[in-house]
């Protein structure tokens, strides 16, 4: 077969058998490269930063809690409790001013006792600010309008890690006296942004470190082995194991022993591909239903009907009539109605081959949320959804 090409005057030209040969082996190395481009792409598009799934073992939140005192409320404070008014007494104390808690007690509604809380970040500095959060204990009806006096956040090793005091904000309100109130959100509760100072620090020793350690936010054997491959093929190295479904243990290589954090960064930002179970998260209280995208169920038929029994009850009174006989009385008779209604549905096929068909064949059932659960479950016990099921 000949093979014409045209020169830059438009002129036909044919081509030599080696000619031939260099065009081909340069087409079927295109072709080549083409394919590998686009063989990649998927798992690029699927890829998640590590840092997305993963955090270094160490770099937590650590959880603090304090007693605290929010004064300045409209009327709506403890009204009955020892507890806040002998601690509010003591502090008047220290500030020079001697107050018997029997004085306090049933004089005021102007302070509430409150928890307070907060999350402090490893090796957040001093003089850092972080958030807290203020809920009452007693009481109280509202802490809207309340400041928070300083307030002492500990540890569980009972240090203190940070000082709070201001403003709380509940985001809602109270309006309305006895005979009708109007609430907005839940107002024994708020929070003050930047609410606390941080007085001292959790360290931790990154300097020269020789090992570090990987934890997932779920557990699964094959995205913890994807990791290390991840990790091993950037660096041209094998330096991380899969110790588990949740832990990827990882060691410094010796070019990196003085640039720790640069290190842990270049891991953090690498891509790769989380592999989630199949799952099906039923919310029996909500009726919310949440499926992940692996979810699979084999062809089955299923039918749901819906029994209503409804019950009424309306009291009919009668009364005797005017010049009756001495001795008739007002009788109160009650009248019940019994409506009983079944929903008559047909045998419906669902496939679901793929989330989106799932779907499909169960909306074309027309059932609520709360019949959809029941039907997930019968679809459960009877083997055919290829997913665990969470109920919460």
């Amino acid at each position: 077969m000949a093979i014409l090409i045209t020169n830059n005057k438009g002129e036909k030209m044919k081509m030599t058998s080696d000619s031939k040969m260099k065009a081909f082996g340069l087409l079927l190395i295109l072709t080549l490269c083409i394919g590998a481009v686009f063989s990649i792409m998927p798992a690029d598009v699927a890829a998640e930063r590590i840092k997305d799934v993963a955090n270094f073992s160490g770099i937590r939140e650590n959880e603090l809690i304090g007693y605290g005192i929010v004064v300045g409320l409209n009327g709506t404070g403890d009204k009955d409790g020892t507890y806040i008014f002998q601690p509010f007494a003591n502090m008047l104390t220290r500030m020079g001013v001697n107050v018997n808690p029997a004085d306090i007690k049933g004089k005021t509604k102007n302070i509430a006792a409150v928890i307070v809380t907060a999350r402090l970040q490893t090796m957040t500095k001093p003089g850092s600010k972080v958030d807290v959060h203020v809920a009452s204990i007693g009481d109280a009806k509202s802490l809207q309008g309340g400041t928070l006096l300083m307030t002492q956040l500990k540890g569980p090793d009972s240090q203190v890690y940070a000082l709070a005091q201001g403003p709380v904000s509940i985001g809602g309100f109270v309006a309305g006296g006895s005979g009708g109130q109007t609430i907005k959100n839940h107002p024994n509760a708020g929070s003050i942004p930047n609410g606390a100072i941080v007085e001292k620090e959790v360290p931790i020793q990154l300097a020269r470190k020789k090992h570090l350690e990987l934890v997932t936010a779920v557990q699964d054997f094959t995205t913890t082995k994807r990791i290390a491959e991840r990790i091993n093929r950037d660096l041209k190295a094998d330096i991380a194991i899969a110790e588990g479904p949740s832990s990827v243990s990882i060691n410094v290589p010796d070019a990196y022993s003085a640039k720790i954090v640069e290190f842990m960064s270049r891991i953090e930002l690498l891509d790769v591909e989380v592999d989630m179970p199949a799952k099906v998260v039923v919310n029996e209280r909500t009726g919310t239903i949440v499926m992940g995208d692996n979810v699979r169920i084999a062809p089955v038929a299923l039918a749901h009907g819906g029994l209503t029994i409804e019950i009424k009850t309306d009291y009919a009174v009668s009364q005797p009539l005017p010049l009756a006989p001495k001795g008739a009385e007002t009788v109160v008779v009650p009248e019940k109605e019994v409506k009983v209604e079944e929903k008559k549905v047909a045998l419906t096929e669902v496939k679901g081959a793929t989330i989106g068909e799932l779907v499909k064949g169960l909306n074309a059932l027309g059932v609520s949320p709360k019949d959809l659960i029941a039907i997930l479950q019968a679809i459960k016990a009877s083997g055919s959804l290829k997913a665990e099921l969470v109920i919460m």
